[in-house]
């Protein structure tokens, strides 16, 4: 078990301001419509620890500042 700090994919969402709920967050990730470094992750509560790229639409993030 690691105590690195992390976010979840919802909260990344919402941080980088991609979505502005998490209503939508939960609902585009569970339809598939978000990427994590090129794969399309269906799970909200993914952790991310940084250095991840976050794709929705047509933008793209590096997910930096988990802390």
């Amino acid at each position: 078990m690691s105590d690195k700090p992390y976010l979840t994919l919802q909260q990344v969402l919402k941080k980088y301001n991609l979505v502005h709920t998490g209503g939508h967050a939960k609902f585009i990730i569970q339809n598939g419509e978000v990427k994590v470094d090129g794969v399309v992750e269906t799970r909200r509560g993914r952790k991310l620890y940084g250095g991840e790229t976050i794709s929705y639409l047509n933008q793209e993030v590096v997910v930096k500042d988990v802390n």
